[in-house]
């Protein structure tokens, strides 16, 4: 049996997510921000359900706060703050993903033409394979959102959504994931997340 190498898997990625703070969600034009709320919160809770080694940065902090949406998922994390856009230009940050092992990196962040751009940037220059998280991020207008990705993505960023990340992790229903899978999806993934859920309710009733 043979497993495509780029697929991602709990234990061969670590992930990073880049200011998710609330003047960057107030000020973001590219897409409905409940939608990026929901997958944000969907990708932070897959990593904490999956024990996906992750870091959660602040810009400014002390003018703005990370979302509660985003901190409660882990609420004993103090997110490393910056000055810098690029994450990869704190050391802070790349002596963490470094610490990890991992050579696979999935990143998600606000603004996608900035903080997340050349964050994904320079962590493909370090030598990571990145994945971009798109729907779980955001910019300042569709135009940047979209025009940032195609730079990502010619150089050589691997692009899914929230949904897909959750699903590659799970990959097989009789894991013992399955029903947390389910839950989250439920919560965070609309009509589609709450089919998920309802098939996990009818297969159980079933058993």
């Amino acid at each position: 049996m043979t497993i495509a190498p780029t697929l991602l898997q709990p234990d061969n990625h670590a992930a990073i997510l880049i200011d998710h703070q609330y003047l960057q969600f107030t000020t973001m034009r590219s897409s409905n921000p409940d939608e990026v709320l929901h997958a944000v919160q969907l990708l932070a809770k897959a990593t904490k359900l999956f024990n996906v080694p992750t870091l959660l940065t602040t810009g400014l902090a002390g003018k703005q706060r990370l979302l509660t949406e985003v901190q409660d998922i882990y609420p004993d994390q103090e997110p490393i703050d910056r000055t810098i856009l690029d994450a990869f230009e704190d050391e802070r940050v790349v002596q963490w993903a470094a610490a990890t092992g991992k050579k696979k990196l999935v990143l998600a962040g606000m603004w996608t033409e900035s903080c997340l751009a050349m964050s994904a940037l320079s962590a493909i220059a370090t030598g990571y394979e990145v994945y971009v998280i798109t729907d779980a991020s955001g910019g300042g207008s569709p135009e940047s959102h979209e025009m940032a990705l195609r730079r990502l993505i010619q150089g050589g960023a691997i692009p899914l959504t929230a949904g897909t990340y959750v699903k590659e992790l799970q990959r097989d229903w009789s894991r013992a994931t399955a029903d947390d899978v389910r839950k989250i999806s439920g919560e965070h993934s609309g009509t589609y997340g709450k089919a998920v859920a309802w098939l996990g309710q009818l297969t159980a009733s079933q058993a």
